[in-house]
C-alpha cells in the first residue's frame, strides 16, 4: 500500500513537463503500455537459465518498469492538459487488468523456471478477485478501496523478482529448493515467488476489501435504505 505513494511523487516530478506536451494524446500513452507489456510477457515466458535467458529476464524487468511509468504518466498528462475523460479512465484500468493477467500467466508458462502453468493461472485469478472487489465496492458504495496488496506492490515484487532471476541465470545460481506439497514439483526461485506472493496477496486483498465493503454497505443501508424501486433497478442491472 505504501508503494502507491510513489504515484504522487512521480506526478510531482512530471506535471510541469506534461503541461507543455499538448501535442501528445493521453490515450496514446495508455495504449503504448499494451505492446510494451506484451513484449515483456514474451520475454518472461521464453527466458531460459542460460546467459541469454538472464538478459531476457532483465529486459522484461525493464519493460515492466517502463510500462508502469507510462501508466502513471498518462493520467498526469490528462490532468495537466485538461483532457481528463471517462474513456481514458476506463481504458487505463482495462489495460492494467489485461497486463496483470498476462504477466502472471506468462511467468507461469515458463517451463524452465516454473514448469507448472496452473499456478500462474491461479495467481492471475486471485489477483482479479482483489481487483473486482475494489471495483464492485466502488460501484455500490461510491468509495474506492485501495487497501491490501496493491497493484503497485505487485509490480515492484515482479520487477525485483525478474531482476533477481536474471542475475541468477547470468551467474548460474541454482534454485533455493522446493515447495511443500501440493507444490512439491515446483522449484523455489524468484519467478515462482512472484506467482506465490501475487496469488496470496490477491486472496488477502479480496478478503480485506470484502470485509471493509460489507461495513460500508451496512452503514449505507442503515443511513440511506434503498426503496423498492432502487432494489428493482439494482437487481435488473445485476442480471444484464
Amino acid at each position: 500500500m505504501a508503494l502507491e505513494q510513489f504515484r504522487s511523487v512521480w506526478e510531482n516530478l512530471t506535471t510541469k513537463r506534461a503541461e507543455k506536451m499538448t501535442w501528445l494524446s493521453p490515450a496514446f500513452v495508455t495504449w503504448l503500455t499494451l505492446p510494451i507489456g506484451l513484449c515483456a510477457a514474451w520475454l518472461m515466458m521464453t527466458a531460459g537459465r542460460d546467459s541469454t535467458g538472464g538478459w531476457l529476464l532483465l529486459g522484461s524487468a525493464a519493460l515492466v518498469g517502463i510500462a508502469q511509468l507510462l501508466d502513471g504518466f498518462d493520467g498526469t498528462l490528462a490532468r495537466a492538459t485538461d483532457r481528463v475523460t471517462r474513456w481514458g479512465d476506463l481504458l487505463d484500468h482495462t489495460l492494467d487488468r489485461v497486463l496483470d493477467i498476462v504477466w502472471l500467466v506468462a511467468i507461469g508458462m515458463n517451463s524452465v523456471w516454473v514448469g507448472e502453468a496452473s499456478i500462474g493461472w491461479a495467481a492471475a485469478l486471485f489477483t482479479m478477485f482483489g481487483s473486482y472487489m475494489g471495483t464492485q465496492a466502488q460501484a455500490v458504495t461510491g468509495r474506492r478501496d485501495y487497501s491490501g496488496f496493491s497493484r503497485a506492490d505487485r509490480l515492484v515484487i515482479t520487477i525485483i523478482g525478474l531482476t533477481a532471476a536474471g542475475i541468477m541465470a547470468l551467474t548460474d545460481t541454482p534454485d533455493f529448493g522446493w515447495y511443500m506439497p501440493p507444490l512439491s514439483n515446483v522449484a523455489i526461485n524468484p519467478l515462482t515467488l512472484i506467482i506465490i506472493i501475487s496469488g496470496v496477496g490477491g486472496l488477502y486483498t479480496f478478503t480485506r476489501r470484502f470485509i471493509q465493503a460489507r461495513s460500508h454497505v451496512n452503514e449505507l443501508d442503515k443511513n440511506e435504505p434503498l426503496s423498492v424501486t432502487s432494489v428493482t433497478e439494482i437487481t435488473d442491472a445485476g442480471t444484464e
